[in-house]
């Protein structure tokens, strides 16, 4: 079912970051003049949504750069393919991911674990959502390609890579040092439709490949010069990145 981008839809975090709110996921785009990243892509149901939002912040498809992957989940790179096939948008990231985007395998969360789960507040109607948003769809980046480059890279906003495996193994979340943002992805998140709580947390364990590295990852984020975060799920967090992990590594021992 396609999702129908509203105007609240759209955040201006920083004149040039928008953090836009698709089917129970986000992505980012990063401006520079009339080119711009863009950081994830949504659900394959949010397609329209994505092209959308490009358009709202005064872009279109040919603006986009690249394509940058946290991960390769169906709700993060639902238009990833179509870009790159549509208008020629190289899709960029961690090397250990790049298989995953192919759908050499598929590493995430099985129907099997979401029914054992299904007691759960929110499970449920979340599957549902899944569906309809086409979670399940078959949709592989046939070209997906490594960074390039160790460090900065140089595209709109000049992110940085920040290898976090554990949701998935060649997770990384961005930073971008110049505007004090980190976009987290599924490492760190402030809300999820499974999730009984609000503000910074790891998704529920059903969701990660491997949930030690998942919490070890959260270190990282320690390090970061940032005072805003914008997750894979939730809205905008403004705080330190390095108290948000530390709250949710406590949330995690709950």
């Amino acid at each position: 079912m396609p999702r129908i981008l509203r105007d609240d839809d759209i955040v201006r975090v920083r004149d040039n970051v928008y953090a836009v709110s698709g089917s129970n996921t986000n992505w980012v785009i990063v401006k520079d003049g009339e080119s711009c990243t863009l950081i994830d892509t949504g659900y394959p149901g949010d397609r329209d949504a994505v092209l959308a939002s490009l358009q709202a912040v005064g872009l279109d498809p040919r603006s986009v750069a690249a394509v940058l992957v946290t991960h390769a989940h169906n709700d993060h790179i639902g238009a990833a393919e179509h870009l790159r096939a549509a208008y020629d948008v190289p899709v960029l990231m961690h090397q250990e991911e790049v298989p995953h985007a192919r759908r050499d395998f598929l590493d995430q969360v099985s129907v099997g674990q979401v029914l054992a789960q299904a007691w759960r507040p929110g499970v449920l109607p979340w599957a549902v959502h899944v569906l309809r948003a086409g979670g399940t769809t078959h949709v592989p980046v046939h070209e997906p390609q490594a960074f390039p480059v160790p460090g900065a890279l140089d595209l709109p906003g000049a992110p940085v890579p920040v290898h976090t495996p554990g949701h998935t193994k060649g997770h990384c979340a961005y930073h971008l040092p110049h505007s004090g943002i980190l976009i987290s992805g599924d490492a760190l998140v402030t809300a999820h439709p499974t999730s009984r709580i609000n503000g910074p947390q790891l998704l529920p364990d059903m969701f990660h490949t491997d949930r030690a590295r998942a919490l070890d990852s959260l270190a990282a984020f320690e390090r970061l010069d940032a005072d805003t975060i914008l997750p894979g799920h939730g809205p905008v967090h403004h705080g330190s990145a390095g108290e948000a992990a530390r709250t949710a590594r406590e949330r995690a021992a709950m």
